[in-house]
């Protein structure tokens, strides 16, 4: 039973972050269609953050009105928006319209803001609702929260980008030149990846039904109250039955026994010493929290198209991918690596900034950045993106 309830809160992890982790990997093959093109992840971006209005909706309701929001309920609503918003977009995802005379993917952008609800709320409802388990399964949960990542990063590589090729293309008889003689020009030209978006979506749908699946399950499982009362029971009728010896067989020494005091007092417990981090400390820390998170969510994915596409297709499907599946490795490694060195933070800090500057300035450089004509460009701009 324990085993079936770990399998279910690595399930119910996975949920949590899939759908806004597969539109990040899906990306590279998405700019190619949607008529947004380069500036899609800088949309996506946009959208993400807007959507921050969901967690900040619960956290104000659990100020003021604390116990009008069940986690139960919102985590019912929450997955299942997210089951349906999927469905749509593995549908609707190419479909356009004009808005002021430009063609935009108005179906795509709205399902984002959707899935990036559902994703960006599940960080402050899944979490709580795990607490209420057994200890033992909410390191579980952040297994299964990180391959949230890693599972869509691995379906992408086996999706691959297609490959692009130029042909050349003869021009209609209307677009000549002054000789009479037909024109010609080169195309780029898509090959199709190994399957279709349409796919890739209704997988990540089916991840959303597990991840609602599992949770209907462990939503019957005891909770850590219930399980504290189970055990208080017997300990109850044991005190009890202590209350009814008699004071003078208590005190008698019968049956080779100690005599029981009436009354006694516990020494005083020393208080527990506690690490108190100096204010510096901790300003430190958070500053490097708020840094990191800029340059991983915000600045570097939103300019991602730009630094990357030049090298190639390749190179930016790899490092989408790569970059995804840098997360849950890295949490893997720190697991069994514990580091709570503040110069080690720093130097991380440091060296994940230094690397982001390079994709920024790679990113000004666009269309034409540094070694475009080598291989060694794609090399470098595939590894630092994963980094931060």
């Amino acid at each position: 039973m324990a085993l079936l309830t770990h399998l279910l809160a690595c399930v119910f992890g996975t949920g949590s972050w899939v759908a806004i982790n597969g539109l990040w990997v899906e990306l590279p093959l998405l700019v190619r269609v949607l008529p947004e093109q380069w500036d899609l992840p800088s949309y996506i971006t946009i959208i993400i953050q807007m959507a921050n209005v969901g967690p900040l909706f619960v956290t104000l309701m659990h100020r003021f009105w604390p116990g009008s929001l069940k986690e139960v309920a919102v985590i019912y609503v929450v997955v299942s928006l997210g089951v349906v918003a999927c469905l749509l977009l593995a549908f609707l995802w190419n479909q356009t319209s004009l808005i002021a005379g430009t063609p935009h993917s108005t179906a795509f952008l709205i399902l984002t803001f959707f899935l990036a609800l559902v994703d960006c709320t599940s960080s402050v409802t899944f979490l709580p609702f795990m607490m209420q388990l057994e200890p033992q399964y909410l390191t579980t949960f952040f297994i299964g929260e990180g391959l949230s990542g890693l599972i869509p990063a691995l379906i992408a590589l086996g999706q691959g980008s297609g490959i692009s090729s130029c042909v050349n293309v003869t021009l209609p008889d209307n677009v000549t030149n002054t000789t009479g003689s037909p024109g010609f020009q080169m195309e780029t030209r898509y090959l199709p990846a190994n399957f279709s978006t349409l796919l890739f979506f209704l997988l990540m749908t089916g991840m959303m039904v597990a991840c609602l699946v599992a949770f209907f399950f462990l939503a019957r499982q005891p909770k850590v109250w219930e399980l504290s009362q189970q055990q208080l029971v017997p300990s109850t009728i044991i005190l009890s039955s202590f209350d009814q010896i008699p004071e003078d067989a208590a005190g008698s020494g019968r049956g080779g026994g100690y005599p029981c005091p009436k009354k006694t007092k516990r020494p005083m417990e020393d208080p527990l010493e506690t690490a108190s981090h100096p204010l510096a400390k901790l300003a430190f820390i958070y500053l490097l929290i708020a840094w990191v998170s800029s340059l991983t969510n915000g600045v570097l994915p939103s300019v991602q198209s730009y630094s990357c596409l030049p090298y190639g297709n390749t190179a930016y499907h790899l490092s989408a991918t790569l970059s995804s599946m840098a997360n849950p490795l890295a949490c893997i490694v720190a697991m069994f690596l514990p580091g709570r060195s503040l110069v080690l933070l720093g130097a991380l800090t440091l060296a994940g900034t230094a690397f982001g500057a390079y994709n920024m300035a790679i990113a000004v450089m666009s269309p034409c950045p540094l070694l475009q004509q080598s291989q060694w460009g794609d090399v470098v701009i595939v590894s630092p993106l994963g980094v931060p």
